[in-house]
């Protein structure tokens, strides 16, 4: 018979509905759904650092809106408790989502073919607009070229230019024709893209694709309802969103939604709790809290859930450092090697001037912003690598 303490730690697992229905332990952060909508924009970005539970939220929302989503999932959770927003917003929209964290190419064409293969397969599951009554003969001609598979390119997904930029506002457009209602569009690591161009040298002409294909669907897009980004890094305005209508911005100083993206002392304790683990609360407060969202102290959800997971296993397992290895941070090491000391530097404030002394529109300038922005968890990283080489008696703020 399983008892409550066989539900497993969900250890890079993303996907809500796997969580839910596959005998893992899940932290509710449902409660996110009702803080968006009370403040939500037309277009809403969080941006949050890696392993903070960016994509599973994604994926809890996409679950929650979506036309004939499973309402089961949600019973027992925090906003199964708000009957009046479930019953206005639970399963009711045709909704987008798409993920651009496998974008990353060693050139453009790559990462393109990339892109083409993400918005064709997500536009796969909206097949049954092929036998719409509600569509044209005209549109349903559109939606193949959303679909369309090029046999002499490896049976990859070909998209022109056209459609590859106006592709999410197209859908949006079929998908409102055929349900009456307006959409929703996901949008999970939107700054991936940009971030490996960057290092990779086409960044100008990434720029361009991702700017115009965010400019279709989230400006330009009158079946769009509304919105939701997330992604690492801020890049501001005047590159990705030039023409956007202000969009609303949950950055990592924003009080609202701050705690639901990593886990809050209570949670960490309700989890110690369940698998019985409730004297480890001080040696995981020591080494997993420290970060400050808004008005909210969290810990690192990747951290937690790895080490409670080895003392299931052990109770005297050793604490380690596991959010510093999963992933890069040539992001962070490109610059700091390009600019240097003028990371911090005022007076090269005016390298992001032309001649004429107006600022210049380049996503190199708004990335360098992004990284004096995010200063604290830049600061956290080389804490971690002082960790990694000198043992505890590294473990220094700095």
């Amino acid at each position: 018979m399983e008892t409550s303490r066989d539900k497993r730690p969900p250890i890079g697992i993303e996907n809500f509905e796997e969580i839910l229905t596959e005998g893992f332990y899940y932290v509710d952060k449902t409660a996110m759904i009702r803080e968006l909508l009370n403040s939500w924009g037309k277009v809403n970005l969080f941006t949050r650092p890696r392993r903070f539970g960016k994509s599973l939220n994604m994926s809890m929302l996409k679950y929650f809106f979506e036309i004939g989503c499973d309402r089961t999932l949600f019973e027992g959770l925090a906003i199964s408790r708000e009957t009046r927003l479930c019953e206005k917003y639970m399963g009711r929209f045709p909704v987008i989502s798409l993920s651009l964290k496998s974008v990353n190419g060693s050139d453009y064409a790559t990462a393109r073919a990339i892109l083409c293969s993400m918005i064709g397969k997500e536009a796969l599951r909206f097949q049954f607009l092929l036998n719409s009554d509600r569509l044209t003969a005209s549109e349903k001609a559109t939606y193949r070229k959303l679909i369309r598979i090029d046999p002499d390119k490896a049976n990859l997904f070909d998209l022109p230019d056209d459609i590859l930029m106006g592709s999410l506002r197209i859908l949006s457009e079929l998908l409102e024709k055929h349900y009456g209602s307006k959409v929703l569009i996901l949008i999970d690591e939107y700054d991936v893209p940009l971030a490996k161009a960057n290092e990779q040298g086409y960044y100008e002409e990434m720029i361009v694709l991702i700017r115009n294909m965010l400019e279709q669907a989230l400006k330009t897009n009158d079946s769009l309802h509304f919105a939701v980004l997330s992604g690492c890094l801020r890049v501001s305005k005047e590159s990705t969103f030039t023409g956007l209508n202000n969009p609303r911005i949950y950055s990592i100083t924003d009080g609202a939604c701050s705690a639901c993206f990593g886990f809050t002392d209570d949670e960490v304790r309700e989890m110690l709790c369940y698998y019985d683990l409730e004297d480890k609360f001080d040696t995981v407060k020591e080494w997993y809290d420290g970060y400050h969202f808004g008005n909210t102290d969290v810990y690192c959800p990747w951290d937690v859930i790895n080490y409670v997971d080895k003392l299931r296993g052990n109770r005297t397992f050793p604490p380690q450092d596991y959010w510093i290895n999963t992933s890069g941070n040539e992001i962070v090491r490109h610059f700091i090697e390009k600019i240097g000391d003028g990371l911090t530097r005022g007076g090269d404030r005016d390298a992001y001037r032309r001649r004429d002394g107006h600022k210049r529109d380049t996503g190199r300038a708004d990335l360098q912003r992004t990284l004096c922005f995010n200063r604290p968890y830049l600061e956290r990283i080389v804490y971690h690598r002082i960790s990694d080489t000198a043992g505890d008696a590294g473990r220094k703020e700095i």
